[in-house]
């Protein structure tokens, strides 16, 4: 689908009407090197785990149909000290073996096995094109645009723009370049963990003042959809495999491996050491404080 600029402003009403409806997937936001891929902007904080910026999410890019993209992960780390990081094919609308799996946990009817399945998982993740706004603590990506990913917590009031609680609030576009609005990050530590419930969005109102600017801006944005093509994820077998063994269900004693080396990177992060202790993972489903827990991860490497 060829759209041009003009069309995009025409249409930006009828945008926010797909917005609300629609969903979509995601793989992993990693370079072919495995590094972490530098379209990426992540804020800062600081050394009490507090942090702020200001950024505005963007229009689809230029010929994909939405803003955003997501996709389901599972990270935990079996008895024997594996870990088993992938992506869940039920991104795709596949089956997947380990959610299979918990389903049978939960199914079974007893504490132990509802405690496992809630260790195991998944988590919801999100990616977009975003305009930095402000950055604090580095001015230097102000005026540039990145790539975000976030979780449920910021998606919730990126739908909560869009679909007001209050008959006097008017539904706001936030990925709308004209009548849009900026989202004040505010980043507390609670707990051990990256919260956002106090970020917010402020005054609608144009990104910029001059189209022209604003067409430049949308110009650069980065495709998403590069990151949707199945063929980024694993088999159904090969995924299987992978859990049996973590969890020694291939009638082989796992055994803990001292490298990364024969599993992909999650969500563009470096990988602990298998051997290494994981932080608590939040009990809270599917939020931003399970992103912050694979930030943590990477960090205790």
């Amino acid at each position: 689908m060829n759209t041009s600029f003009a069309d995009l402003k025409r249409s930006r009403k009828s945008n926010l009407d797909s917005l609300i409806k629609e969903t979509q997937k995601i793989n992993q936001p990693t370079n072919e090197a495995g590094g972490a891929d530098t379209r990426f902007w992540k804020p800062d904080v600081d050394k009490a785990g507090n942090g702020y910026a200001v950024i505005r999410f963007l229009p689809a890019p230029q010929g994909e149909d939405l803003p955003w993209i997501r996709y389901w992960h599972h990270g935990f780390q079996g008895p024997a000290g594996q870990w088993y990081i992938e992506n869940s094919l039920t991104t795709l609308g596949k089956k997947d073996p380990l959610t299979e799996y918990n389903n049978m946990l939960w199914n079974r009817g007893d504490q132990t096995g509802k405690d496992q399945a809630r260790k195991q998982k998944r988590t919801l993740t999100y990616i977009a094109n975003i305009y930095v706004v402000k950055d604090p603590s580095h001015p230097e990506n102000e005026g540039k645009v990145f790539l975000y990913k976030f979780g449920k917590k910021i998606f919730d009031k990126l739908n909560e723009a869009m679909n007001p609680q209050f008959e006097d609030e008017e539904p706001v576009n936030p990925f709308d370049m004209w009548e849009g609005a900026n989202l004040k990050l505010k980043i507390r530590n609670v707990e051990g963990y990256r919260n956002y419930d106090k970020s917010e969005f402020d005054s609608a109102g144009p990104l910029l003042d001059d189209d022209d600017n604003l067409e430049a801006i949308w110009k650069t944005q980065f495709s998403l959809n590069e990151f949707v093509d199945p063929k980024n994820f694993k088999s159904y077998d090969e995924l299987k495999a992978r859990l049996d063994q973590v969890l020694g269900l291939d009638g082989v004693a796992p055994k803990p491996s001292t490298t990364a080396a024969d599993e992909d990177d999650e969500v563009a992060l470096s990988r602990p050491q298998r051997t290494a202790p994981a932080p608590k993972q939040p009990i809270a489903a599917d939020d931003d404080d399970d992103l912050s827990f694979f930030e943590k991860l990477a960090e205790d490497d």
